[in-house]
C-alpha cells in the first residue's frame, strides 16, 4: 500500500514562496500536484514522470512553480515561487503508474493541504 504524506503548506503573502514535500512514493510512479480553488473544480498544476526529467505545468503556473522528486527519499516537491492569491487552494499529491494529467488515473492520493495567499 502506497500512503502518501504532504506536508508545506501554510499562509504566505502575495509575492511569498512555499514549498510543498509528498513522501511516500517510489521510482516507479509518475507524480503530481492538483489543486483545488475554493468554489471551483480540482485541476493539475504540475506533473513529473518516473525518472524526472519529463515534466508538465499548468499554464497559470509555468514560470513560477518547479515540480521536482528526489528518488533516494521518494519525495516529490513542489517549488511555489511569486504566489498570487489566485493559488489559493487546497493542493493534492498524487502518484500512479502513468504520466497523465487526469486524476482518475492516479490511484493514490494524499491528504491535501491548505494554501492560502493573502495579504
Amino acid at each position: 500500500q502506497v500512503q502518501l504524506v504532504e506536508s508545506g503548506g501554510g499562509l504566505v503573502q502575495p509575492g511569498g514562496s512555499l514549498r510543498l514535500s509528498c513522501t511516500g512514493t517510489d521510482s516507479t510512479f509518475a507524480m503530481s500536484w492538483f489543486r483545488q480553488p475554493p468554489g471551483k473544480e480540482r485541476e493539475v498544476v504540475a506533473v513529473i514522470n518516473r525518472s524526472g526529467d519529463t515534466f508538465y505545468y499548468a499554464h497559470s503556473v509555468r514560470g513560477r512553480f518547479t515540480i521536482t522528486r528526489t528518488t533516494a527519499e521518494s519525495t516529490v516537491y513542489l517549488q511555489m515561487n511569486n504566489l498570487h492569491p489566485e493559488d489559493t487552494a487546497v493542493y493534492y499529491c498524487a502518484a500512479g503508474d502513468v504520466f497523465t494529467i487526469i486524476p482518475g488515473s492516479y490511484p493514490y492520493w494524499g491528504q491535501g493541504t491548505q494554501v492560502t495567499v493573502s495579504s
